[in-house]
């Protein structure tokens, strides 16, 4: 399966492109509007709640911390959320090309994760300007970026991939699947800072796997610090599981996918 979807690299890849090309063809701003929604909801929360929160941000004085913590947590959920998202109703909105036309099902999520990787590097580059604005400029810790968008893309593409493949089985999952990831967001400490989540519910925050990969983000681009190497590792772990999981079950259930479509 992997190897037919090197084969396909340069149709994965032009896909990609017509992907993003056709998006925005008949917009006078183009591929702008891929940064401005994420960028416009972190001013509404900067300029909602940086008053109240920017004070208690641990381990900085910057007067621009709390924009800086939001942003960094937008830019890793913008991505998992976008892939997660899209692999949801991937079959199913894709079901007139994969009745009609013969190639490696594999690629329609890579296809999915490279468009979304595009737009989140636009994004990382629109916050890098901000932060030049802000007068914040990320350290040498830039370097472990990588290795957080690499556990990322493998958490969501497992996850979303697996729900994918579930969903053209099962068309309820595509309606809760929504639900809880705005639960999950606001579970996360994106908008708010960890430590004001009462005690008794702190523990909870253990069962959430994007805390570690959030929390990476936000050392490396505001506290220009590496991230926990335990947590993430653990997560990594659990992202890994996960991905050869979801690619067992499309693998198994690849040739009832168009039938059932």
């Amino acid at each position: 399966m992997l190897l037919s979807a090197w084969r396909y690299r340069f149709f994965i890849l032009s896909s990609i492109k017509t992907e993003l090309h056709t998006k925005f063809i008949r917009s006078r701003l183009g591929g702008l509007w891929m940064i401005l929604n994420p960028l416009s909801q972190v001013l509404i929360f900067a300029f909602v709640l940086s008053a109240v929160l920017s004070a208690k941000l641990p381990g900085t004085d910057n007067q621009y911390a709390y924009p800086i913590y939001l942003m960094a947590g937008i830019l890793s959920w913008s991505l998992f959320a976008e892939i997660v998202n899209r692999c949801l109703t991937l079959f199913l909105e894709n079901a007139n090309i994969l009745k009609k036309l013969v190639f490696p099902k594999i690629a329609l999520p890579l296809i999915i994760t490279g468009s979304a990787l595009v737009n989140n590097a636009l994004l990382f580059a629109a916050m890098l300007a901000i932060f030049g604005v802000l007068g914040h400029v990320p350290s040498t810790a830039l370097i472990w970026l990588p290795a957080l968008v690499a556990v990322n893309v493998a958490l969501a593409l497992g996850l979303g991939l697996a729900l994918g493949v579930l969903n053209v089985f099962m068309r309820d999952i595509g309606q809760i699947v929504p639900v809880i990831l705005q639960f999950l967001f606001w579970f996360t400490p994106i908008v708010y800072i960890a430590n004001i989540i009462p005690e008794q519910y702190r523990t909870w925050l253990v069962f959430n796997p994007m805390i570690p990969i959030v929390t990476g983000y936000q050392n490396v681009l505001l506290y220009n610090r590496a991230p926990d190497w335990v947590g993430l590792g653990l997560i990594a772990l659990i992202a890994l599981a996960l991905l050869a999981f979801s690619l067992l079950l499309f693998r198994k259930a690849s040739p009832e996918i168009v039938d059932q479509l």
